[in-house]
């Protein structure tokens, strides 16, 4: 019989930030603030890039704030001391080197080398359970674009499209993709020796089934006992929940375990814009209640399911985060049950992810690194989607405020 869980309750800032100190928990309140004028934002995301490019003096800047507050350093061993710290509050890490936009077959190797060494420095500390890749980052996008258009083109399942697409390649293409396959298989076979998971990041719909195709083939090697390699399903794709579950169907006939990482999503308005520009159904539901809905649906499935698939409920959303907790309840299932584990980003919702592990969960941050430079792009994404009051900068700065509250009444 399951032990009693206690209540978990997400506006509880005092276990929230009860691993940053008052000064940081001002530097946070104020990049909040600063991110919550959309205008102020909307230009230091269009001039930030430009000013790294042309080695203006904004570096300092940024490491003092942004990155601080978003980032875990430029180096590996510099991460080390996050993740000491956040696994003295019960929270594990997920390791991303967070370098995006560099192609050519020399970049695409040191990614897989940069990507083995962090497998190997995760397998060195007790609280680092998974690493993520970008598929992008050890291929090139004209190709994956191009096998994805060639399997839209075939008949049949997701692997026979996939099997029939790589075969119409040319021969230089065929040998290219050959080389990324190695790549990534290098990475998950270190991972799969270490006893570390590598989430394969979901990207752009139109190179999209390549990266599946390549996940599942790599689930079906690897996940034998244990699950090793995790595909990212996005929830805001209308497509994804019956994926999700032809996934699982064919794990069981296969006899791996399924990794879902399940996601709302990273590109809508970029999908929006494209379908419309191309006049094809865009991918993206109607709305956010649709997407809320899906989201929902597949972390119901994936629970009734836990035998076969291990979880990743990668959300900020208090709702599902909670929704998952409660239905392991209702199933009588353990909140630390092996198969699910919840991660948020570093730096947003600790609220979610401080109060999980307080209760019990395994939960984890998801901690980007890599040189300055090279992690604008990821920093810039950041602050565009926290631009929103009635979205994430308004609950983060609400919470923030609620704390530097207590912790003024508390000093009295």
């Amino acid at each position: 019989m399951p032990m009693p869980t206690p209540e978990i309750r997400f506006d509880n800032t005092e276990n929230a930030f009860a691993h940053r100190s008052d000064s940081e928990l001002n530097n946070s309140l104020l990049l909040f603030r600063l991110m919550s004028f959309a205008p102020l934002v909307k230009l230091g995301t269009h001039l930030t890039p430009w000013a790294v490019r042309n080695r203006l003096p904004v570096l300092s800047l940024l490491r003092k704030t942004i990155f601080r507050q978003f980032v875990g350093g430029e180096t590996l061993p510099q991460t080390r001391k996050v993740s000491d710290a956040l696994h003295g509050f019960g929270v594990d890490v997920i390791l991303d080197y967070g370098v995006e936009g560099k192609e050519g077959e020399e970049n695409f190797e040191a990614a897989k080398e940069e990507f083995i060494r962090v497998i190997e420095h995760a397998a060195t500390c007790p609280n680092i359970p998974f690493i993520s890749i970008k598929v992008t980052g050890l291929a090139r996008f004209a190709l994956l674009e191009k096998i994805h258009d060639l399997i839209s083109l075939q008949i049949g399942d997701l692997i026979t499209r996939y099997q029939a697409a790589v075969e119409k390649l040319s021969q230089e293409e065929s040998g290219e993709w050959k080389r990324v396959l190695a790549r990534v298989e290098a990475i998950v076979a270190v991972g799969s020796r270490s006893g570390v998971g590598v989430l394969i990041d979901a990207e752009e719909s139109w190179i999209q089934d390549p990266i599946d195709a390549l996940t599942l083939v790599l689930m079906e090697q690897f996940n034998r006992p244990r699950a090793i390699v995790f595909n990212t399903y996005q929830l805001y794709r209308h497509d994804r929940l019956n994926f999700l579950m032809d996934n699982y169907t064919r794990s069981q006939q296969r006899g791996f375990i399924l990794g879902a990482k399940l996601v709302r999503g990273a590109y809508m308005e970029k999908e929006r814009a494209r379908a419309r520009k191309m006049g094809y159904r865009s991918p993206i539901q109607t709305d956010k209640q649709s997407s809320d809905r899906d989201y929902d649906a597949g972390l119901a499935f994936c629970v009734e399911h836990l035998e076969g698939i291990f979880l990743l409920v990668a959300t900020h959303n208090e709702q599902s985060s909670l929704y998952a907790v409660n239905l392991l309840r209702e199933l009588k299932r353990p909140i630390d049950h092996p198969h699910i584990h919840w991660s948020q980003l570093y730096g947003m919702s600790d609220n979610i992810t401080f109060n999980l592990a307080r209760a019990g969960c395994s939960v984890s941050k998801y901690l980007p690194f890599g040189p300055i430079t090279d992690v604008v792009p990821y920093l810039m994404r950041r602050a565009q989607e926290n631009t929103s009051v009635q979205g994430q900068t308004g609950r983060e700065l609400s919470l923030l405020l609620q704390e530097k509250a207590r912790r003024n009444r508390s000093a009295r």
